[in-house]
């Protein structure tokens, strides 16, 4: 038995070493360390010796397993840092092909008249306030003495969400809002730029536009 371990050693040594692949070198793994592996094999017919070979087979097969283990180990990482510099030799990209042009997007032209309107006002000193565009009923009409049965609160001109808000009609609520919110006597210069809603839709007009409204005190 001892003669059939050495010739085993040689054979797995010399196969694994000539093997080309991690794939064929886990095939050799089970050929001979598998479970139906030929060093198993050897394993099981250690029952047949007698009780003092028993202890210098054992400890041979042990040294076997552990240079063929070795061996493995040893050959599939070489296997695997060949394959994956195959890989990266393979898959290099040409840095040298042109790239793709970008193409920059550019400022809608009401945004870009809206942002001129504002710079000639704030170089007059006027400051540029803002305000909901979904607006209470009270600040659209109420508190610009808009009586209720004004024209402008109809349906067919306004865009209500509940009776009590809308989507403006006009940036007038912002002038509201601003002299609410300053001190009595205190001077106010402000535009209120933004997009209003009504209910006008043909060929001259739109349901959605933009106003600019002054307010000097």
């Amino acid at each position: 038995m001892e003669n059939q371990l050495q010739i085993l050693q040689a054979e797995a040594l010399q196969e694994m070493q000539q093997a080309q692949t991690v794939a064929a070198l886990n095939e050799l793994k089970v050929k001979y360390l598998g479970k139906k592996g030929s060093l198993t094999a050897v394993l099981r017919g250690m029952g047949a010796l007698s009780p003092e070979e028993r202890p210098r087979i054992g400890a041979l097969v042990n040294e076997v397993r552990a240079k063929l283990e070795a061996l493995l180990e040893e050959r599939a990482g070489a296997l695997k840092a060949a394959e994956l510099q195959e890989r990266l030799e393979k898959e290099t990209i040409d840095i040298t092909l042109a790239g793709r042009a970008s193409f920059n997007g550019h400022v809608h032209p009401l945004m870009l008249t809206l942002d001129r309107i504002k710079a000639v006002f704030m170089r007059m000193g006027f400051a540029v306030a803002e305000g909901p565009e979904v607006e209470e009923d009270s600040y659209n009409f109420e508190a610009l003495n808009l009586p209720p049965d004004h024209p402008a609160r109809d349906m067919q001109d306004t865009f209500y969400i509940t009776p009590e808000l809308l989507l403006r009609t006009h940036t007038s609520p912002v002038q509201a809002r601003v002299m609410q919110a300053s001190e009595p006597n205190s001077p106010v210069r402000i535009i209120a730029p933004g997009k209003v809603y009504r209910c006008d839709y043909d060929a001259t007009h739109s349901p959605m536009f933009h106003q600019v409204e002054g307010l000097v005190i």
